[in-house]
């Protein structure tokens, strides 16, 4: 086995088992907070020793606690975190964090401390960013609120926040960033060794790890990929579009249909890692900045949306990327994302880029149906060739 096979599989590993990734750090003695979706400041955790731990929902889990407070047409994405909050999955955690950028993520945050009073479970920490982010005003809103976020840690943590140590972790998250990026650079060279399944593996790791030890991990892989020629891929190539597309089943027919991943816009994926934070004197105001700086996506509120600037960023992610479509995750009972897809369907016509739409939920246990339709667009991207 090479040792590209050899790091991949280990990211495989802590992606598909991150229970056992939690249970690790706590038994090291460290203090670990969950992160739920979408932005939010881990740097003030990691700066402060403590373990940032991603949240989103689960493949496997069924929904059933979770009925007691939410109604059926929540996204999956939250009624499985919360499942997960209900059912035990996450009592070792010191604390949770809960941004509010979305209708449904709004009155979950209030969902999540309902339980935390009744059944108490890890304190959620509630985190509002500002719609209008990039004015001043804005700016200043988030670091308001990232202020009280930091409080709350430093009462979990027992200890001040330490600005060098958070400069430390602007560094150690920038870096981490820079090497998310390449590698899904390295990963469209190297569709031949990264598929679909791992790639998303890589990506999703780093939800469950202290981001120096992945960034470390992630550096060795790189550096064994750019030892690799290029391939030369014979089959066809796609961008994906989305909230979250994760489920390993989901992602084998991409394989089975050869069909590789040239680039994403997904949320869970690259919109996470695209923006880099200042690196200044002044580092909460620089974590204020890089929200600001967040662009290109539909969770977020866009003072030029009547230009289409996302529809027509993810038709030159494609093009750039040399992808002959866009595959599109629609995540179900997401009103962002399914008022979005007209606009993003027009940029696309208009550059002339074949598309399919895939609707998708985390409980989704029969892909009959987007099976039928990728082998289709397969089918469809073969004569465009």
């Amino acid at each position: 086995m090479s040792r590209v096979e050899e790091l991949l599989n280990e990211f495989n590993e802590i992606a598909s088992n991150p229970g056992k990734q939690m249970k690790a750090y706590m038994d090291q003695g460290k203090k670990v907070i969950g992160i739920l979706p979408y932005y939010a400041p881990e740097e003030l955790v990691y700066a402060l020793d403590m373990v940032p731990f991603g949240i989103w929902g689960s493949n496997t889990k069924t929904v059933s606690k979770a009925k007691e407070y939410f109604l059926t047409f929540y996204c999956d994405l939250v009624q499985t975190s919360f499942e997960m909050y209900m059912d035990g999955t996450f009592d070792g955690l010191s604390g949770i964090i809960t941004p509010t950028p979305c209708d449904t993520l709004r009155p979950a945050s209030q969902n999540f401390k309902a339980a935390f009073q009744k059944y108490g479970k890890p304190e959620p920490i509630f985190l509002s960013h500002p719609q209008n982010r990039v004015p001043e005003f804005g700016i200043q809103f988030t670091l308001d609120q990232y202020n009280n976020v930091r409080e709350h840690l430093e009462k979990i943590a027992g200890k001040a926040t330490d600005m060098e140590a958070l400069k430390k972790a602007i560094k150690v998250y920038n870096q981490s960033r820079k090497a998310r990026r390449l590698f899904s650079t390295l990963a469209n060279d190297h569709c031949d060794v990264v598929n679909a399944c791992m790639r998303s593996a890589v990506l999703k790791a780093a939800n469950f790890m202290l981001k120096d030890e992945y960034t470390a991990k992630l550096n060795e892989l790189n550096a064994e990929l750019v030892k690799l020629p290029a391939c030369d891929w014979k089959g066809t190539k796609v961008v994906l579009s989305g909230i979250i597309c994760d489920n390993p089943e989901l992602l084998k027919l991409f394989d089975e249909y050869n069909i590789a991943i040239a680039a994403d816009d997904v949320a869970q994926w690259t919109r996470s890692f695209r923006t880099d934070a200042p690196e200044t004197n002044d580092p909460m105001r620089d974590l204020a900045v890089q929200f600001s700086r967040q662009d290109y996506d539909t969770i977020l509120f866009d003072e030029k949306s009547n230009e289409n600037r996302r529809g027509e960023h993810v038709a030159r992610l494609a093009q750039d990327n040399g992808a002959q479509g866009v595959v599109v995750f629609m995540t179900q009972f997401c009103d962002p994302e399914e008022m979005e897809y007209p606009y993003l369907k027009k940029a696309l016509n208009d550059a002339n880029i074949p598309h399919v739409k895939l609707g998708v939920a985390m409980q989704m246990r029969d892909f009959g149906q987007a099976k039928t339709s990728l082998q289709a667009f397969a089918d469809v991207l073969e004569l465009r060739k």
